[in-house]
């Protein structure tokens, strides 16, 4: 028999709302940014707000995380412990995630540690040393392949997380310091000035120009709701959104559409169940084309593709309409089977393949009139990146997530008793001292819907049981009041019985599977010194936000230029006409390439940083 494995859709918060809408969309789970030191700066959130969002999450067994991932210096790592210990004690979240290792050289409360992507958690090494030093949840790199992740599944205990939907980093996470070499922002203390989202010049070593002002380190987004099974079977088992920046609009679509694919998945597999309580019913059909994307791609999740860059732009391109059949002085038409609404945003490429906007003033059947008619081609396919009548949907209450309980009406000597019990087991009994009158019909139906009502709770009832000698009767208000009693009674017992997972804190001696830590171990302060060094490691140099390397690789990518532009010579491709190195240019910016093609991955220096 099957060991049944607790599977958890883990959702993005970037605030309370989003968190809030997470949880009614059906995520078992959110990971929100703490009041500061969160690797999306501009995402930080009070302890009030942290504390309501864990108060909520936990009425349906939903965990709450919280991003503590950037790198401390010795001053910021002496604040950080005071506001750990408040989150954990006050605000009562479930994990933290962190970076820096130095955090876990503090005095520390029994809180669960979750080992960030900003970690580079890309091996089976790495992987087996964090879970030996006491981590309960292991984020793993975006860029990994479905085997890649089954071999390090197989040889690890600890649940292994991966992101499969969102925005994408072109390089490793925590191994980017262009934006720190470039603009003094780093990345990974949650200020990164997104340079990979530029339009680069691509030039060869002699300065030739090969292609013009296109986005050659722009990723499009990530899309694996087709292969959930597959991560299942190899091993995962937390799925992650990405969008800690995202708008409670992206939240709740996103959220829904993987809820769906999810249940659909555990309908059919009995050993994997879900890590919360309760069902979401939604008010809307969830399509992930119609949030912000830019494109999807499933990245390296079956091995590499030429087609994982949104190389034409960065922004949100959209759901697929149709093409152009008509353009006039006043409308537009398109060959579509989708229904265009006043009020929605179109897009197409231009002829110079740079995206260009359309506002629609107002549809008459199969005529659009734009705000302004573009300059457009009949054959262009037009996209559309903003939906007037979704969003407007999205705007309102779109979810309700309730649990199932079954209650028990039953006659005692001295008047009545009710009982109820929630699907996770939780029982509750009232009595209600009542003088017995005989009712003049049969009152069973009335008692019944009477108690079925739960209105605004988090209850449903899915089963009634109405145990009684004679036929009583009890007025509707008398019942409604009990049934009040009852469900908040019932809620207050899920209240005092969840409990935070309680992780004792143990130093490790285990030896680091790096000798000697580089700029790229991030370390910044001295505790994190201090942890490499008691697990057998010599820092020969500290974090590069703290001293500056020079001529050292500011990105590091699986993503290859060579390989997408059809140059890769390891698949026997024709040789391009170009002398290597290549560079891109934007203003007074100039990046070298470096193309390890043994280890498949492509590195970025700057030749020229700017001021």
């Amino acid at each position: 028999m099957l060991k049944a494995r607790k599977i958890e859709l883990l959702a993005p918060a970037k605030n309370l709302e989003c968190g809030i809408e997470a949880i009614n969309h059906g995520a078992d789970a959110v990971y929100i940014g703490a009041p500061r030191f969160s690797a999306r700066a501009a995402a930080g959130n009070t302890l009030d707000d942290i504390k309501a969002l864990a108060g909520y999450a936990h009425l349906y067994n939903a965990k709450v995380y919280v991003a503590l991932n950037t790198i401390l210096t010795d001053k910021e790592l002496t604040e950080a412990e005071p506001l750990i210990w408040q989150l954990y004690n006050e605000a009562r979240i479930d994990a933290l995630i962190i970076q820096d290792m130095g955090i876990t050289r503090l005095n520390l409360p029994p809180i669960a540690l979750h080992a960030s992507t900003q970690m580079d958690n890309r091996g089976v090494e790495k992987v087996k040393f964090m879970e030996d030093a006491g981590f309960q949840q292991i984020v793993l790199p975006r860029e990994l392949t479905i085997d890649e992740i089954h071999d390090i599944a197989a040889q690890v205990k600890t649940p292994l997380e991966v992101f499969v939907h969102g925005a994408l980093c072109v390089c490793y996470s925590g191994q980017c310091y262009l934006s720190q070499a470039l603009s003094g922002r780093s990345a990974n203390k949650g200020a990164c000035a997104q340079y990979c989202r530029l339009p680069y010049t691509l030039v060869d070593a002699t300065g030739e120009e090969i292609i013009s002002k296109k986005h050659f380190l722009s990723m499009k987004d990530l899309n694996l709701s087709d292969h959930l099974e597959e991560l299942l079977e190899a091993g995962v088992s937390s799925l992650k959104i990405e969008g800690r920046l995202k708008d409670v609009s992206y939240v709740k679509n996103i959220v829904a559409y993987y809820r769906k694919k999810l249940d659909a998945i555990f309908k059919k597999y009995p050993q994997y169940i879900r890590s919360s309580s309760g069902v979401s019913a939604f008010t809307f059909e969830p399509d992930p084309q119609k949030s912000f994307n830019r494109g999807f791609t499933k990245y390296f999740l079956n091995g590499r593709t030429s087609d994982m860059w949104s190389i034409d732009s960065p922004k949100s391109v959209g759901e697929p309409i149709g093409k152009i059949t008509d353009v006039t002085t006043k409308y537009i038409r398109i060959n579509t089977t989708k229904e265009i609404h006043n009020g929605d945003g179109l897009c197409f490429f231009n002829n110079r393949k740079e995206l260009e906007g359309i506002n629609v003033n107002r549809v008459d059947g199969e005529y659009i009139y734009p705000a302004s008619v573009p300059n457009v081609k009949r054959g262009t396919y037009v996209y559309r990146n903003y939906d007037h009548e979704f969003e407007k949907l999205l705007s309102k209450k779109s979810a309700e997530r309730k649990i199932d309980i079954s209650v028990i009406l039953n006659e005692i000597p001295f008047g009545f008793s009710l009982e109820a019990e929630d699907e996770d087991g939780n029982n509750v009994t009232l009595n209600f001292e009542y003088e017995k009158q005989p009712a003049q019909k049969d009152q069973t139906d009335n008692i019944r819907n009477n108690l079925s009502k739960t209105g605004t709770t988090i209850f449903q009832v899915n089963e009634i049981n109405i145990n009684l000698t004679a036929g009583w009767f009890i007025p509707a208000s008398v019942l409604s009041d009990w049934r009040r009693q009852l469900t908040d009674k019932l809620l207050s017992v899920r209240k005092i019985r969840y409990r935070q997972d309680i992780v004792p804190h143990k130093q490790t001696y285990h030896a680091f599977p790096l000798k000697d830590i580089t700029y790229l171990g991030n370390v910044m302060n001295d505790k994190s010194k201090q942890f490499y060094v008691q697990h057998q490691s010599n820092v020969v140099q500290p974090a590069f936000e703290k001293q500056l390397q020079q001529d050292v690789p500011l990105m590091f990518t699986r993503h290859c230029i060579k390989e997408s532009l059809g140059w890769c010579p390891k698949e026997g491709n024709e040789k391009h006409p170009y002398k290597e190195p290549f560079f891109l240019l934007y203003n007074n910016t100039r990046l070298r390439l470096s193309f390890d093609c043994k280890a498949c991955e492509m590195k970025v220096f700057s030749d020229s940083v700017s001021k």
